[in-house]
């Protein structure tokens, strides 16, 4: 049995059995930063290879977090978020299954949950995880000398995880300085500091595992994998590099058993520090949309559309009235940059995009045709209603559009078709009616039923359009062939190599 413990202020009250932060103590690492001072660590281990420099520089920046929830909250949070079910679902696509959350019953009418969070300037302003203070009606800070004090909500962002406190007090404040993540190189030694399962301030070593890790939680999924144990409590605490300074906030764990297993998650401190700074001075993030659904572009991909190499992020679907539609987005675009920034994967774009203001104009370059185009978006705001621009690709087909082939049989899109397949009238296209079992349709997951919409960008509306396009694919050079394929209202791009047929 697996658990994923991640972000939530009621964690703390289930403890080791729950997933993903549902009803788990909000993981946080108490440290202590007070600018440490180069001279205090070099950068370097002292030759001892004691961290006690670094603690005693940090630890007193480092707070315990205690909030207070109607009970009416915490039951509400038994039931997984969907950033806890996103979370679940990168474990379980690997083949780990994971246990809900147990049933947390209603006792008073209040209920407490425990994090962490550091101290980041003198006046009182702390950084922790939106997770460990979401739908608190009080928060209180505790501080390393055990002083404890009513603390304010500042702002918060939950597509980050990210929120800022401020507390009041009568002498400045010990501090902990930001770091830069940019730099971390798997096997560097990094220290987690903070108050895990209520026991107090514990500080623990290891290495960074990983960088990159994407949870599929959001845009913004960056995560630093790390070995450094940390457990229920943890989460909001800082993640100190060999110079005191803050590369991450520690926000998840991967567990079996409830406890620490050596995977922990950590947001990278370049991009949470950019977000507590726009939290510090508005209170909130508006994050960019775009409209779109997008998928890798793949060699088989970029073969077929024309393209020297891979990167970018191809357009699947848009959605009717939104800044893409209106900017002129297609579907087969290929968004290889935006504004100056280049787009290598559909994480970028994704996260491209949330990082602008909406309102914002932006330029978007795009691979069409075999030629690239410039057009101009206004970016628009991220409703509740809207997505991120870089939504999951559709299932199915999109997961293994890496090496499809053209072993199919197509038929035309009759009126008895379209009723068999329960499509509109007004659905053009080719269908899938057969399968040939030993091409890499089948492993690509092609199946009977499917329709082909298009064929490298252009509709087709019966099957000889679809021969016709491919084989002046094949007469123009073209390695492979890109299909829109859709199936139960969802469409994907299967890049069809021709070798493999």
């Amino acid at each position: 049995m697996s658990h994923i413990l991640r972000k939530h202020r009621a964690a703390a009250l289930v403890g080791a059995a729950i997933i993903a932060g549902a009803a788990c103590l909000p993981l946080t690492i108490n440290s202590s930063n007070a600018f440490a001072a180069p001279s205090d660590t070099g950068g370097v281990l002292a030759p001892s290879g004691s961290f006690a420099s670094i603690v005693d520089a940090d630890k007193p920046a480092v707070v315990t977090i205690t909030t207070t929830m109607k009970a009416t909250d915490v039951s509400a949070d038994q039931q997984e978020s969907p950033m806890d079910e996103q979370f679940r679902q990168f474990f379980e696509d690997q083949g780990i299954p994971l246990p809900h959350p147990a049933p947390q019953h209603q006792g008073s009418q209040h209920a407490m949950a425990l994090g962490s969070g550091f101290i980041i300037s003198p006046d009182g302003v702390i950084v922790t995880n939106n997770h460990v203070i979401d739908n608190a009606v009080d928060i209180k800070v505790t501080l390393d000398d055990g002083t404890e004090l009513p603390a304010k909500l500042i702002g918060t962002d939950p597509k980050s995880d990210v929120a800022v406190l401020k507390i009041e007090t009568s002498k400045p404040l010990q501090t902990i300085a930001w770091g830069d993540s940019d730099k971390l190189k798997l096997g560097d030694q990094i220290l987690a500091i903070g108050n895990p399962f209520g026991i107090g301030t514990t500080v623990t070593a290891g290495i960074v595992s990983a960088r990159g890790r994407d949870l599929h939680s959001g845009p913004y999924d960056d995560f630093i994998q790390i070995d450094a144990p940390i457990n229920h409590g943890n989460s909001g605490g800082p993640l100190v590099d060999r110079n005191g300074n803050v590369v991450g906030i520690n926000t998840a764990i991967y567990s079996p058993n409830g406890g620490s297993v050596g995977v922990g998650f950590a947001i990278p401190s370049d991009e949470a520090k950019a977000i507590v700074a726009k939290l510090q001075k508005d209170g909130s993030i508006d994050h960019g949309y775009l409209g779109v659904q997008i998928q890798p572009v793949t060699k088989d991909v970029a073969d077929a559309v024309g393209l020297a190499k891979t990167g970018g992020a191809l357009v699947a679907a848009v959605t009717a009235d939104t800044p893409a539609a209106r900017a002129g987005l297609r579907p087969g675009d290929i968004v290889t940059s935006v504004g100056s920034e280049t787009v290598k994967t559909p994480k970028d774009l994704s996260r491209l995009v949330a990082d602008l203001s909406p309102g914002a104009k932006e330029s978007l370059s795009v691979w069409r045709d075999g030629k690239t185009i410039d057009l101009n978006v206004i970016v628009g705001g991220n409703e509740n209603s809207q997505k991120q621009a870089a939504a999951e690709s559709p299932d199915s087909l999109g997961q293994n559009s890496g090496q499809p082939s053209l072993g199919i049989g197509l038929a035309d899109l009759t009126p008895d078709v379209r009723q068999q397949l329960n499509l509109p009238r007004s659905a053009n296209g080719a269908v899938v009616a057969s399968v040939n079992p030993d091409k890499s349709a089948a492993a690509a997951g092609i199946q009977s039923g499917d329709v082909i919409v298009s064929v490298n960008d252009k509709p087709v509306h019966s099957a000889r359009d679809v021969k016709a396009a491919v084989a002046e694919a094949g007469k123009a050079g073209r390695k492979s062939v890109l299909l829109l394929i859709e199936r139960g209202g969802n469409k994907t791009f299967v890049a069809v190599p021709f070798t493999a047929a």
